[in-house]
């Protein structure tokens, strides 16, 4: 299953892309796995999901918690938390 990966502010400032495909493992089946898998990847993606805790998900421009299920999502975005103003 190829996914579509968006990174906004400070991550895609750490992961230095604005979005790519991918081909995560048969064994990722959650957003919280994926975030895991991702820090894996290199030091950038480490350094962007060094506290998994605070980052924000979305599947397919939905919020979502860490340990929603990613089968079937064509876009997944990552980002930090929001603050109001």
């Amino acid at each position: 299953m190829t996914l579509k990966l968006v990174y906004f502010a400070w991550v895609r400032e750490r992961v230095g892309k604005v979005e790519e495909e991918i081909l995560p493992p048969a064994s990722v089946a959650t957003v919280a796995e994926l975030i895991g898998w991702l820090a894996g990847r290199g030091e950038e993606y480490a350094y962007a999901f060094e506290n998994p805790k605070v980052i924000r998900a979305a599947i397919d421009r939905n919020h979502v918690r860490p340990d929603s299920a990613i089968a079937g999502a064509k876009e997944i975005a990552f980002f930090p938390p929001m603050t109001g103003g």
